[in-house]
């Protein structure tokens, strides 16, 4: 066949990009099609495929695949030789920078490479563009609309990671997603269920919506460009929407060369050869691509052969193909796919929308009596994010057979949670209507935000500043939190808030309105009318932590910590307090109706386990429900359980970041381009040759040396999971490293171990003696650490040697009802700088020392974490409220005074944290070793599980 032959005739790499790999028993079945159908007219092409093919959907893709190759195969043979060079050439022009592994795919824009990318250690897609379409750009428009594509930052598209140009090829790279596409699964399954193919139409709207309102319309929606993921939907292929617009839009640009789309899934005007397409016909595309998921087949009638709107033919009802699909979801398909883009919908948010509505109709004929569908339910559809909506009417409808889904409700951009913090910070109300979570005040610090189910914005609760730990109450119209050490109460609707505790932490309500909280390592009970605080339970070995009150007044869950994570155990208290019997190992129970508590593990596995509420005491096996829950230094696990089954909880993030040295300016240059991970409180020796560092893997951190030579890190040979927070003694050979070694008795202690390994560790504190992120004076005479998590924070010290006034016991340097971090002793060892809450907001302090009674000064005054003193002794360096890195200047002799202060530079994507800096300063003072998350890794979803207690259910009789 000639062209069979034209193709063949072309170098394999180019027949390959046009044809695809064909065997010789594929090829025999497909010729005689593929000859028959090169005979018709195109009009007549279409409906003699769909009997020819009935049935084998994946037949009639590929033969619709090679008339479109033969179709080409002309102006691929016209095309100069010379212009196929570059891609003979693809490894070499990638160079070191990207290794190429193997071809995955190509089609007729680009070819597609699995490659190695040795600077960040991963493995990444190359999209390699046709030379006919790079050739129609230039350098500037092709950078230009690469960059654009780079801002498509949304949890369902696929990013960008880089791009390039070299000798006519243009290349992009992307995440190499392990997983399948959505046209693997349907060859796989041929149909997806129901409420499946919902989330995927959902989720792939919520795409579509940001991408349209970036000014980015797709123009190839197709089974084939929709990965998936670990149960999550991704949109694939928005780099090529942009570079076809730039070709499109080049002064060598020719329109019927440069025509995006795969015929069976364009809308009219597209399959007509219209020059601008709009965002409607993106969800043409959709609705296509649901009558598939739900049918099976593609539509019999679609636009691929119409020459204008007036020749395409509408798609029929899907009902037809399946009974079973919802009227509504048959409406929604009917709608996206009207032949006139005014007559469809006119956003991705409104496709979503129609989905989750039972009442939507658009010219369907009527069948079943459709539910009634509530004022709530249709103000929700309208407020959820797209990938909310798609499941939200599944919880609010009334059948009792209900499917398991789940929806991102991340804030969005200007409403944000905020990263570093080491608390609870979200809730949600018992009736599910709404949430609230921390996020960020205009002022730089902390407010509380809530969220309402039936509106489309976050707003912030006025009067919250300072907030942390968010508690609904249980009529839901008033939150408690903290700010500071204090525990305070506000309406929802903003206010005065009032203090009702002048010291505690991570409250919760009863279904009387007691408030309970921690304070002093036990729960604490305040009931209403204005009483005073009491204690409510009895001390235990360990911290007792996030309390929650058990319905109708049967008393406390909380978690008792000692120490680490591993260790943590949940336990109950009857309702008249007392003594607390432990029950299981976990994290922060929650009650969840009916008979079940909720909690975290170390892991970030959540779990379920029946549990008799009368008895207080588990009744059954413990389960698994997710595996990707957020849990946080200091225990906090963040999720939280309505009474009607709405489970609220924060993926974990993204992990891999680097280290980078900051300039005083800002600048940015990375420390080590071969080496991320999940880097914690790094420290540089004194002379400023070695960086000690935490690295977490799993469950299990451990501390890293790493020359500063380029020699490679090592692993300090350390016993027990958990050892992090090295600090350097001042004579560079040892470490102090926080160590979790003594098990569950101990908690964390303080060991110094020699860095090159050549002694055993020593022990700083009697065994009965918890103490972490340890620090020296500059003379080596005294260790500091910390006990104590958040509010009940303090700093102790140790005087160190054989000397007469050696410590055999730890001194509180300071321990006040406040929380008090971040120790660090001045370069003349007479003075220690510190973070306290004592006013609200953590700020900075300084205090004589060792003698820290004898005066104070404020150093920061809004907002003041993680103070490091310059090498000089003539600064002190801290982060503020606003996310900067700011220089005080200091006189330390013969007093302490302060000076001016200046703002270095504002940060973006560094970490931070209340309880030991995330920055290193180097010799000089004039750059900082900080950690930066690494391009690509996203923090953690917001995300809401509607009917959770089917899940238990489905985890219970596994």
């Amino acid at each position: 066949m000639a062209c069979r032959a034209a193709i063949a005739g072309l170098p394999d790499s180019v027949a390959g990009t046009a044809m695809g790999h064909i065997s010789l028993e594929e090829w025999q079945s497909l010729e005689p099609l593929l000859d028959a159908a090169l005979d018709l007219d195109r009009s007549d092409r279409a409906a003699w495929l769909d009997a020819a093919c009935a049935g084998n959907p994946p037949l009639r893709q590929r033969v619709d695949e090679l008339l479109r190759a033969c179709d080409a195969s002309e102006r691929l043979l016209l095309t100069p030789a010379e212009s196929f060079a570059p891609l003979f050439r693809v490894p070499e022009v990638l160079g070191d920078r990207y290794r190429i592994i193997r071809e995955l795919g190509h089609g007729g824009m680009a070819t597609v490479y699995l490659a190695d990318d040795p600077k960040h250690r991963r493995q990444v897609a190359v999209k390699v563009l046709d030379v006919g379409i790079s050739a129609t750009m230039g350098d500037s428009r092709f950078r230009q609309e690469i960059e654009h594509a780079a801002q498509l930052q949304h949890p369902h598209i696929l990013p960008l990671f880089d791009s390039g140009e070299s000798d006519g090829l243009r290349y992009y790279v992307m995440p190499f997603v392990e997983g399948e596409s959505l046209r693997d699964r349907l060859l796989r399954e041929k149909q997806l269920p129901v409420e499946d193919a919902v989330r995927i139409a959902g989720e792939v709207a919520d795409a579509l919506d940001f991408a349209h309102r970036h000014g980015v319309v797709h123009r190839d929606i197709k089974p084939e460009n929709i990965l998936l993921h670990d149960g999550r939907s991704i949109v694939a292929d928005f780099g090529i929407a942009l570079a076809v617009r730039a070709a499109a839009s080049g002064p060598r640009a020719s329109a019927p060369d440069l025509v995006l789309g795969t015929p069976r899934y364009m809308s009219p005007e597209q399959a007509a050869g219209a020059s601008e397409v709009s965002a409607t016909s993106d969800l043409y595309s959709l609705g296509v691509v649901l009558y598939e998921m739900l049918a099976g087949v593609l539509p019999p009638v679609t636009s691929r052969d119409a020459t204008s709107v007036e020749d395409a033919e509408s798609i029929p009802l899907v009902t037809r193909r399946r009974k079973s699909v919802p009227p509504h979801v048959a409406a929604v398909i009917a709608r996206a796919t009207e032949l006139l883009p005014a007559d469809r919908f006119r956003s991705g948010r409104e496709f979503a929308a129609a989905l989750v509505n039972p009442a939507f109709r658009h010219g369907v004929d009527g069948g079943a009596t459709p539910r009634r569908w509530s004022v709530r339910t249709g103000m929700l559809a309208a407020a959820l994010p797209l990938a909310a909506v798609v499941a939200a009417v599944s919880f609010l409808r009334t059948p009792p057979a209900r499917g398991v889904v789940r929806a991102d409700v991340t804030p969005r951009t200007g409403q944000a949670m905020l990263p570093g913090l080491s608390g609870v910070e979200i809730d949600i109300a018992r009736d599910g209507s709404r949430f609230v979570y921390v996020g960020e005040s205009p002022s730089g610090g902390t407010m509380l935000w809530q969220r309402a189910l039936d509106e489309l914005e976050a707003t912030p609760i006025p009067g919250s500043d300072n907030a942390l730990a968010p508690a609904l109450s249980p009529d839901g119209e008033r939150v408690a939190f903290t700010a500071g050490p204090t525990i305070r109460t506000l309406p929802l609707r903003g206010g005065t808030p009032q203090t009702v505790a002048p010291k505690g932490g991570m409250p919760t309500w009863g279904d009387d309105g007691t408030l309970y909280f921690a304070r002093d390592g036990i729960i604490h009970r305040l009931k209403p009318g204005g009483e005073p605080a009491e204690p409510f339970t009895a001390p235990t070995d360990g911290f007792q932590v996030f309390p929650q009150a058990l319905p109708g007044g049967r008393g406390l869950v909380v978690t008792v910590s000692h120490g680490t994570p591993d260790l943590a155990r949940i336990a109950v208290v009857g309702p008249g307090g007392g003594a607390v019997r432990e029950i299981v190992s976990g994290i922060m129970a929650r009650y969840a109706s009916p008979g079940h508590l909720l909690y975290a593990t170390a892991g970030g596995a959540l779990m379920a386990v029946p549990f008799d509420v009368k008895k207080l005491a588990v009744s059954g096996q413990a389960r698994p429900i997710l595996d990707e829950v957020k849990v946080k230094i200091g225990l906090a696990s963040q999720f939280a359980v309505a009474e009607t089954g709405a489970l609220l909880y924060q993926l974990q993030a993204s992990q891999q970041k680097e280290l980078v040295w900051v300039s005083r300016a800002g600048g940015m240059e990375q420390f080590d381009p071969e080496w991320t991970g999940d880097f914690s409180a790094p420290s540089l020796s004194p002379d400023g040759r070695q960086l000690a560092v935490t690295m977490r893997r799993g469950r299990a951190s451990s501390v890293w040396i790493k020359p500063l030579d380029q020699r490679p890190p090592a692993r300090l040979a350390l016993d027990g999971a958990l050892n992090a927070v090295p600090a350097w003694t001042p004579d560079g050979r040892s470490l102090s490293v926080s160590s979790d070694r003594e098990g569950r008795n101990n908690g964390w202690i303080v060991r110094t171990h020699r860095a090159d390994g050549a002694a055993p560790a020593t022990r700083n504190a009697h065994a009965e003696i918890a103490g972490t992120d340890p620090k020296w004076s500059p003379d080596g005479r005294w260790l500091l650490f910390r006990r104590g998590f958040i509010r009940d924070a303090d700093i102790f010290a140790l005087r160190i040697g054989s000397t007469p006034d050696a410590d055999t016991t730890p001194l509180p340097l300071l321990a006040t009802p406040a929380g008090e971090r971040n120790a660090a002793v001045s370069p003349d060892g007479r003075w220690l700088a510190y973070t306290s809450d004592e006013t609200g907001p953590d700020e900075v302090y300084v205090r004589p020392f060792p003698n820290t009674n004898d005066a104070k000064w404020v150093v920061s005054t809004s907002g003041g974490t993680e103070p490091l003193w310059a090498h000089s002794g003539r600064e002190l360096f801290y982060r503020n409220g606003r996310r900067q890195m700011v220089a005080v200047q200091v006189t330390t002799n013969p007093t302490f005074s302060v000076g001016g202060t200046q703002v270095l530079f504002t940060e973006s994507g560094l970490a931070s944290s209340i309880f030991n800096p995330q920055y290193a300063v180097a010799p000089g003072d004039q750059r900082f070793l900080m950690i930066r998350q690494s391009r690509g890794d996203v923090a953690g979803a917001l995300v809401l599980v509607l009917h959770v207690f089917e899940q238990v259910g489905v985890a219970a009789r596994r």
